[in-house]
């Protein structure tokens, strides 16, 4: 099992090679490599390494596949008997990306078989 915990936008995400997530919008067109490294956590089998802050000369390498809006989230504010009504919407930009490879030392990290 190797997977990794980076930071991006603010929020941690747990990522292994070959899956997708959508973090907060990042300057990158589809299609782009883009390279995550602020690597918090790193596991390999059983070998666990903790940064402290960060993981040293560690990086994870995602592709960009799709630059989008989120769903609609509707805020309304309101106080009965005061004639006071507010009603707002908001649509969150995200980059999807795929991971396609995390790396300690230049070299990447492979599935370890148990």
């Amino acid at each position: 099992m190797v997977y990794a915990v980076i930071k991006t936008g603010g929020k941690q995400y747990k990522v292994r090679e070959g899956d997708t997530l959508k973090i907060e919008k990042i300057a990158a067109n589809a299609g782009e490599v883009v390279e995550f490294n602020e690597v918090l956590l790193l596991v390999q089998g059983e070998s666990i390494q903790v940064g402290k802050p960060r993981v040293e000369s560690s990086k994870v390498v995602a592709t960009v596949q799709d630059q989008g809006r989120g769903d609609k989230v509707k805020v309304i504010k309101f106080k009965r008997r005061k004639h006071y009504r507010k009603q707002m919407g908001h649509r969150q930009y995200y980059t999807e990306v795929k991971i396609t490879g995390l790396f300690l030392n230049n070299e990447q990290l492979q599935q370890v078989a148990v």
